[in-house]
């Protein structure tokens, strides 16, 4: 075919794979903004148990992801690579789990969002939260740093 390079088909494919990923962050993000899941003020109701609103959302997103699990481990699907999908079992222990959910915790209450919204938010023009992304990158790159001395 004139004009196409060869092997140019397969990044054709990849960029339509990364389309398809795109438009799901963006239903995903309109779905965040819609539901009230990115709003400072209805995160600060669920902490001081106002209100079920956040609960609701966050429990179904916890069956959804259970159930999408257990189904991923006993269909034998495979990846759009053809690589067979597997669900890794975690590791046994709490101490790492407990100590991750304070840390988490602890940012998400003070800043009034979790990692998701971040971005959400950014879209909306709330341009203040990239003060909030700045910290949270940083907390990243210090995890890196510090991960060979914590506990996991």
């Amino acid at each position: 075919m004139p004009g196409v390079q060869a092997g140019s088909a397969p990044r054709v494919r990849a960029a339509a794979g990364l389309l398809v990923y795109l438009l799901a962050g963006l239903y995903f993000g309109v779905v965040l903004v819609k539901s009230e899941a990115a709003s400072w003020y209805r995160i600060q109701e669920m902490f001081r148990f106002q209100s079920f609103h956040m609960f609701g959302l966050i429990g179904s997103a916890v069956l959804t992801g259970l159930v999408t699990t257990q189904l991923l481990r006993r269909s034998g699907l495979n990846s759009r690579d053809g690589q067979t999908i597997t669900v890794t079992p975690k590791e046994k222990g709490w101490r790492r789990y407990v100590l991750g959910g304070l840390t988490f915790g602890t940012g998400w209450g003070l800043a009034g969002v979790c990692p998701g919204p971040i971005f959400v938010l950014l879209g909306s023009g709330v341009w203040p939260i990239l003060i909030v992304l700045a910290f949270a990158l940083l907390g990243t790159y210090l995890y890196g740093v510090l991960k060979d001395r914590l506990p996991h």
